[in-house]
C-alpha cells in the first residue's frame, strides 16, 4: 500500500437497534463472550493501515465509556445524530482535526463484526487510485420482486448487475463530507455513503466482498455472526 496516503475509519454506532427488539442497543449485545462493538473494533484496530478510528455514539450512551476498547489509543469518540447520515457527518467533522481533505476515509457499520481484513485490503488496493472511491459489495443472486404497500408484487426486477452494498465504503474526506452536507441540505436522508456521492454525480466503484460480512439487524443474525466468526477463526483467514 502507498505509504504516502493515509487511511482513517468512521464507525456509526449511535443507533438504538429497534429491530432487535431488546432493551440493549445491538452494538452492546453479547457475541462470543464480547459485545458486538468490541468484536468489530478489535478487528479494525489491529489493521495497521488505519491511522485512527472515530466511533460515533449516542450522546446519552452510558455503555460506551465502560468498554475497555474505548480507551484504545487509536479510538476516538464523536457524538451521533438522528440518522446514520448525521452520525457519519459528525464523525467526519471530528476527523478533520487530524486528517487532510484528500485522505481516504473508510466508513464501516459497527454491526458488521465479521468483515475480513483481507477484504478491506482488497478494497483499498482497488480504490486507492480511483477518482471517486468505492465500496465492498456482492452480486444479487435471488430473484428480486418489487411490491406495493400491501406486499402485493408489482414487478419482477431483473437481478443482472444488481449488488448488495456492504461496508466499508471508502471515499476521500473532503468530497464525502461535501456530499453528505449536500444531501442533507436537500432533505435526502441517504442510507449509505455511496448514495450521497451518487447524488453529487459521482460514480463509485463496486469491489467484490465476502458474503459473511453480514450486518446484525435481527435477533437471529447474532447466531449467524457467531457461526461466521468461528469459521473464520478456524481458517485463520481474515
Amino acid at each position: 500500500m502507498d505509504k504516502h496516503q493515509k487511511y482513517w475509519a468512521v464507525l456509526p454506532a449511535a443507533g438504538a437497534g429497534q429491530r432487535m427488539g431488546g432493551a440493549l442497543p445491538k452494538q452492546y449485545l453479547s457475541l462470543g463472550g464480547k459485545t458486538v462493538i468490541e468484536n468489530t473494533l478489535e478487528r479494525l484496530v489491529s489493521f495497521s493501515v488505519l491511522e485512527k478510528l472515530v466511533v460515533v455514539v449516542a450522546e446519552n450512551d452510558k455503555f460506551w465509556p465502560t468498554m475497555p476498547i474505548s480507551q484504545h489509543q487509536k479510538v476516538q469518540a464523536a457524538s451521533g445524530g438522528k440518522e446514520r447520515v448525521h452520525s457519519v457527518l459528525n464523525g467526519l467533522r471530528q476527523l478533520c482535526q487530524w486528517a487532510d481533505e484528500d485522505d481516504w476515509v473508510l466508513v464501516h457499520d459497527v454491526a458488521r463484526p465479521c468483515v475480513r481484513l483481507s477484504d478491506i485490503s482488497l478494497l483499498i488496493e482497488k480504490v486507492k487510485e480511483h477518482p471517486v472511491g468505492g465500496l465492498l459489495a456482492y452480486p444479487v443472486q435471488d430473484t428480486m420482486k418489487r411490491s406495493d404497500d400491501s406486499s402485493v408484487i408489482q414487478e419482477t426486477v431483473p437481478r443482472d448487475k444488481l449488488w448488495h452494498a456492504l461496508t466499508p465504503q471508502m471515499f476521500r474526506l473532503g468530497p464525502l463530507r461535501e456530499a453528505l452536507e449536500f444531501v442533507l441540505k436537500n432533505d435526502d436522508v441517504v442510507t449509505d455513503e455511496a448514495a450521497a456521492m451518487e447524488a453529487m454525480g459521482h460514480l463509485p466503484l463496486l469491489v467484490p466482498g465476502s458474503r459473511d460480512n453480514i450486518k446484525i439487524t435481527y435477533p437471529e443474525d447474532l447466531a449467524l455472526a457467531q457461526y461466521f466468526l468461528d469459521r473464520q477463526a478456524a481458517a485463520v483467514d481474515l
